[in-house]
């Protein structure tokens, strides 16, 4: 098989119709009995709550936008694709990974990530859907992977297990492999992109893609 390593980086829905549906389905804790004690948390607590709704939508692959993609096929150079434009985005990952995967070669890809088959994947071929894009024919097979058909390997399940998690940064202390963060880790990435940082978002995330080959290699003993 041959190897593509991915990492992307989400941000949080900016529609004001998304907003409006969150708003509408925040509620006051179970607690809260009295009509008057009611209509002060819809008054002095909903707002923080719907931003915090608002904000966890960048986990959400039906809200949230993919910002940057990054990834490395084989040996090949590390390429990264990012911006504001989620469409543009995904129609030129899919161009970039036609120019270094050959088609013939299709079938014989594995995705390789931390947190790929829950997260990484998943979103991938969710905002390909919402945004009328096919996703690349490699990422299509691999978002349904199972363990024998060896098309995605996810370094947080084989090394942790399934249901069980180990952050990268971790994983790559136990395993002697250089962390990938600096001044800069996932929770902070919407915040860099709103203050026009996206640059050093899209550094991060090939930090990230360098740090997962590095780690797959030590977990294969390839």
């Amino acid at each position: 098989m041959n190897e593509l390593y991915l990492d992307i980086e989400t941000i949080p829905a900016n529609s004001e119709a998304i907003r409006a549906y969150i708003a509408a389905t925040v509620k006051p804790p179970a607690t809260y009995k009295k009509p008057e004690s009611i209509a002060e948390w819809y008054k002095e607590q909903a707002p923080a709550a719907i931003d915090e709704a608002m904000a966890k939508t960048g986990l959400d692959g039906a809200f949230g936008h993919v910002c940057v993609i990054g990834y490395q096929f084989e040996d090949n150079a590390s390429q990264v694709v990012y911006g504001l434009d989620e469409a543009e985005v995904l129609t030129r990952f899919n161009t970039m990974l036609d120019n270094d995967i050959p088609r013939a070669m299709h079938s014989a890809v594995k995705v390789v990530g931390h947190n790929v088959l829950s997260f990484d994947l998943r979103f991938l071929v969710q905002r390909h859907m919402v945004n009328g894009i096919p996703p690349h024919p490699v990422i299509n097979v691999a978002v349904n992977s199972k363990a024998w058909d060896n098309k995605a390997y996810d370094t947080m399940t084989q090394f942790a297990g399934y249901g069980n998690r180990i952050s990268l940064d971790k994983l790559c202390l136990a395993l002697g492999v250089e962390s990938p963060k600096g001044e800069i880790d996932g929770s902070m990435v919407a915040k860099y992109v709103a203050d026009g940082r996206i640059d050093e978002v899209a550094a991060y995330c090939m930090r990230d893609v360098a740090a997962t080959k590095a780690v797959y290699q030590r977990m294969t003993f390839s």
